[in-house]
């Protein structure tokens, strides 16, 4: 459904931030784009989504496609009519309109009014109970774990066919943390959306992922089955934080060239 074809991509003509990316999201799974910060994952999705040339930047190699066609040129809302649809980084809510204003924002591009509307909203309430009860309350005031309920779920009122996540463990506790995944797996599975999470809970997002990519530095430097990749020694000792010998490890005790030598070769 959506391929990322060897692109490449900078900032105000200076900053390199991905280099050569290739990567293949197929239709109804969900992968993963795994990192530290910094590695080019979130300039990944805003190449996809096309928000990138808001930020001063712009794809100058390769190209993506979208159902076999180029997507790479469009504006953001004609990406978004297409049915991809990002959930930004750190619950973007509009802080100043009740829940219900900004699940009715999501709903702006499908169209939907009247019985199909109320369907609409009885779907993200089945998904995010908790937001029923917060239907009237000014967004702005809600916390930082029902915040990331409403931004996904003003996201599916578009019937989005491809979801964009940018972090959705971000800030969260690990009980939230399991139930936010718990929720992206039940939407794959029963809205058959496709969706790309960007994610460094490595753990997490491997568990409800089918494929996964390890970047770093602009590069994808591992990919795989997320069956394998969590198998896999370097992403347990980098990203799950075991050695070999099945210890816990600081991330920050490895040393860098040695993983590069081994990934990069």
């Amino acid at each position: 459904m959506l391929k990322v074809n060897n692109v490449e991509v900078i900032y105000a003509n200076v900053i390199v931030a991905v280099r050569g990316i290739s990567l293949v999201v197929p239709t109804g799974r969900i992968v993963c784009l795994l990192g530290a910060n910094g590695a080019g994952k979130s300039t990944t999705l805003k190449a996809i989504s096309g928000l990138l040339y808001s930020e001063t930047g712009s794809i100058t190699e390769g190209n993506i496609e979208f159902n076999g066609n180029c997507i790479d040129k469009l504006s953001p809302q004609d990406i978004v009519k297409l049915g991809i649809v990002q959930v930004m980084e750190g619950s973007q809510i509009l802080k100043r309109l009740t829940v219900y204003e900004n699940l009715r924002a999501g709903a702006y591009i499908a169209a939907s009014k009247g019985s199909r509307l109320r369907r609409d909203f009885d779907m993200v309430y089945e998904y995010f109970p908790r937001l029923k009860e917060l239907i009237n309350v000014v967004s702005g005031y809600c916390s930082g774990g029902e915040r990331q309920m409403l931004v996904m779920a003003r996201a599916l009122m578009s019937h989005p066919k491809v979801m964009l996540l940018d972090e959705p463990s971000l800030g969260l506790s690990p009980m939230l943390v399991q139930e936010i995944f718990e929720i992206i797996k039940n939407i794959n599975t029963e809205e058959k959306s496709s969706i790309l999470l960007v994610e460094q809970n490595a753990a997490a997002a491997l568990q409800i992922a089918e494929y996964g990519y390890v970047m770093e530095n602009g590069r994808v430097v591992l990919s795989g089955a997320a069956a394998d990749l969590r198998e896999n020694e370097d992403v347990k000792e980098f990203y799950l934080g075991l050695s070999r010998l099945g210890e816990r490890k600081s991330y920050r005790e490895v040393k860098y060239y040695t993983r590069r030598k081994r990934w990069l070769g």
